[in-house]
């Protein structure tokens, strides 16, 4: 009886984590036509997928790749584009038992995107991994295979329509912050910022001096330390998120 209840909460999880599995591939496979078109091989790009799990990063990754960057400039944009991880990583270690093993725990932090967290948060304190693990079950297969699925038709469909279905991870972005900075101006002011550093960094001379392999770090922490200081998030508000 135990038993069946440990498999109906990874169940639970599973079945929960279908929808991200269906918006993963739908974003992987448009990721994976975007490596297939600087050279990276059906393979490696599948296994780009399966070891990072970040559409952001991954994506970011491809500049440097393409230009052939250093390893050392890779790993500092990764951070910087992925450090919010660490943040949600830090805030659902509450949620989870004081004895959970660091196996365990190193389990769940593999597979914390975005979606994952918002689903473990919800989840009744404390958080049972095997619900977790339900989720990343079917989330990560879904981002794997549809950039395996998407590096292959990009190596074999016309370079028109490759071009035309590369947007499409474009959109996703898009589809993530309108609706927030719709909501908030400083949201709506942060996105603004990004825009105008990124077109600065890239036209203005004396600016567009820095390598390109270095705009999106430079942006990232400019926009998000000016930020910080002019709209930083209200202590009572900070604490109901983490909550």
């Amino acid at each position: 009886m135990k038993s069946a209840s440990r498999f109906q909460i990874w169940k639970k999880g599973a079945r929960h984590g279908i929808p991200v599995a269906l918006g993963y591939f739908a974003v992987s496979f448009a990721f994976g036509i975007q490596a297939a078109g600087i050279g990276i091989s059906t393979v490696q790009a599948a296994l780009l997928s399966l070891l990072n799990l970040t559409s952001a990063g991954q994506l970011a990754s491809l500049d440097i790749i393409a230009a052939g960057g250093s390893y050392l400039t890779l790993a500092l944009q990764q951070f910087v584009v992925n450090i919010r991880y660490m943040l949600m990583s830090a805030s659902l270690s509450q949620n989870v038992e004081p004895s959970l093993s660091t196996g365990k725990r190193m389990t769940i932090a593999y597979g914390l995107s975005d979606e994952v967290f918002a689903l473990s948060a919800l989840y009744p304190k404390p958080l049972d991994p095997l619900y977790t693990y339900g989720i990343i079950s079917v989330a990560v297969p879904g981002w794997t295979v549809g950039t395996l699925l998407g590096a292959a038709m990009g190596q074999i469909l016309p370079a028109r329509i490759v071009s035309a279905l590369g947007l499409a991870i474009y959109g996703m972005f898009l589809a993530i912050i309108i609706p927030d900075a719709k909501k908030s101006r400083t949201v709506m002011a942060a996105v603004l910022a990004a825009m105008a550093g990124s077109i600065a960094l890239r036209y203005c001379p004396g600016l567009n001096l820095i390598p390109s392999n270095y705009r999106l770090i430079v942006v990232t922490l400019a926009v998000g330390f000016v930020m910080a200081l002019i709209a930083p998030v209200p202590e009572e508000e900070e604490k109901e998120e983490t909550a």
